[in-house]
């Protein structure tokens, strides 16, 4: 016997299997308008962000040992690592390489490994504004990183938002492949 609502219209069910697979993700589904049609997406929690963050710093740690500590290695400054030339500048390659991946691939190296993409939540086009991508990776990525409790905001959020994310209005997306 089908089930009826008060119009006397047969009730259809989503099957079991659809169910289940919709339970099991512990991810909220989202709607995003994005070339006119609705797409549902799955933001991306904590731990797969961690892990490509931590892909990304190995990423980061190999282009300053090729190209900055090279440059210092026979430089025997008393400067304090933190405000020496060399320090300096493996902070420009730091910002530098999230500023300009985030901006033109919307993901990192580590964020493509593990499949996730930065979007933003209110922008309409596909690309993030140059405001939007600063604001990210600059300001709102150096509170995060002081803090570091700005990170663990993405574990707790609906929107699986870092702080930096919340800052900027962005969010970061599972893929499909």
């Amino acid at each position: 016997m089908t089930e009826r609502n008060e119009n006397n219209e047969p009730i259809e069910f989503a099957s079991p299997d659809l169910l289940e697979d919709s339970m099991q993700s512990d991810m909220p589904p989202a709607q995003v308008n994005g070339d006119k049609e609705l797409k549902a997406v799955c933001f991306a929690g904590f731990w797969m962000r961690f892990w490509a963050y931590l892909a990304d710093l190995l990423i980061i740690g190999s282009l300053n040992r090729i190209l900055i500590h090279p440059i210092f290695k026979f430089y025997e400054g008393a400067d304090d690592l933190w405000f020496s030339a060399e320090g300096f500048l493996t902070g420009i390659v730091f910002f530098l390489y999230f500023v300009l991946m985030t901006k033109f691939l919307n993901q990192t190296l580590g964020k493509m490994i593990f499949g996730l993409k930065v979007v933003a939540l209110k922008e309409e086009a596909k690309v993030i504004s140059w405001g939007t991508v600063l604001f990210r990776e600059l300001v709102g990525r150096y509170i995060s990183k002081i803090t570091w409790i700005g990170y663990l905001l993405a574990g707790l959020l609906p929107k699986k938002q870092a702080l930096h994310d919340v800052f900027a209005d962005t969010s970061v997306v599972l893929t499909r492949r």
